[in-house]
């Protein structure tokens, strides 16, 4: 299918590779980086967003102290690994909102290929809307609160639904056949 230009939609931006491996239990997908994050080629890049101190409650690891290439290490340490909805997009600046022209990724598809993955956890309502529909039926997934200073709920009600991500790695792989209804944190 063919795409139409959106005029003032912004610069098309690609996302990242995903950060996985063999071990990842918890697969946490963004929707698209933002600006700061593409300049640096790093998945949460700005320092406003909260995702490593979200990431670092969760699993008891203080990430904020470490370098990026450790803290993707201590993701994968924990069974943790990185990815975003969108594969291509149109936006002008970092918001969520801005994002049109979407191509979305294969989910299913990375998914199949992670044995041992558990539970898909959405950063926030922009990934979730544009991932669900891509996921296997009945797939056990999580919608946390985005972990950007746009989305305004404070950073201790962030970390306590956050705390699925930690839990997450505890629990007993459910059957991919099994049909659960997604949790909704908000």
């Amino acid at each position: 299918m063919s795409r139409l230009p959106v005029e003032g939609a912004g610069d098309r931006h690609s996302a990242f590779a995903p950060i996985v491996d063999a071990n990842t239990r918890v697969l946490i997908l963004g929707s698209l980086p933002g600006v700061v994050s593409l300049g640096a080629g790093q998945y949460y890049a700005h320092p406003q967003i909260a995702f490593w101190r979200l990431v670092g409650a969760a699993i008891g690891t203080d990430l904020d102290r470490l370098g990026y290439d450790a803290r993707l290490a201590m993701l994968r340490a924990h069974g943790i690994g990185l990815w975003d909805t969108v594969a291509t997009a149109r936006r002008s600046g970092s918001l969520d909102a801005a994002i049109r022209d979407i191509d979305a990724r294969d989910l299913a598809g990375l998914i199949a290929t992670l044995p041992v993955l558990r539970r898909v956890a959405f950063n926030g309502q922009k990934a979730a809307a544009i991932g669900a529909r891509t996921l296997p039926p009945g797939f056990p997934q999580v919608t946390l609160p985005s972990s950007s200073p746009a989305h305004t709920l404070n950073f201790a009600a962030k970390a306590a639904a956050w705390a699925v991500v930690g839990a997450g790695l505890a629990t007993v792989p459910p059957s991919r056949r099994a049909s659960r209804s997604p949790i909704l944190c908000r």
